[in-house]
């Protein structure tokens, strides 16, 4: 039991002293570049049509270069582990661009009665085919 205890404490001693040691966030030289990163992406998106409907499935690469570009920028300027700021880029990317991307949207009329008039034909004309084919008893 002592032997935990002593090892829970060498642990957590060790996390501190690492903790003190690790460099300092760059969060101007980060900021610069990741604006840098935003800019291309914006760029980007001009031609989408974000603002009428969700973009998503274009802009999918384009998204996963910008994903990049911040993490790189975040591991350069050793700001990794600060996720507040890598989080507030993607949140105001998000807002901004896929604000209409989790609304589910109702099918056109038409689409619906496709789907719908099969199962409907099916369920009105089978027993009308199984009295025909079924043997009769005379």
């Amino acid at each position: 039991m002592l032997t935990a205890y002593l090892l829970a404490i060498f642990f957590i001693c060790a996390g501190i002293t690492a903790e003190a040691v690790r460099p300092p966030c760059n969060e101007d030289l980060f900021d610069i570049n990741v604006d840098n990163c935003l800019l291309d992406f914006n760029k980007s998106m001009e031609t989408s049509d974000y603002q009428n409907m969700c973009p998503w499935p274009m802009v999918q690469s384009n998204y996963n270069k910008l994903m990049t570009c911040v993490e790189d920028w975040a591991k350069k300027t050793r700001c990794w582990g600060y996720g507040f700021l890598v989080d507030e880029i993607y949140l105001e990317v998000h807002q901004t661009y896929f604000s209409l991307c989790g609304y589910v949207r109702e099918p056109p009329l038409f689409t619906l009665i496709m789907l719908i008039a099969p199962c409907i034909i099916v369920t009105l004309f089978l027993p009308l085919l199984c009295v025909h084919i079924a043997p009769r008893d005379t």
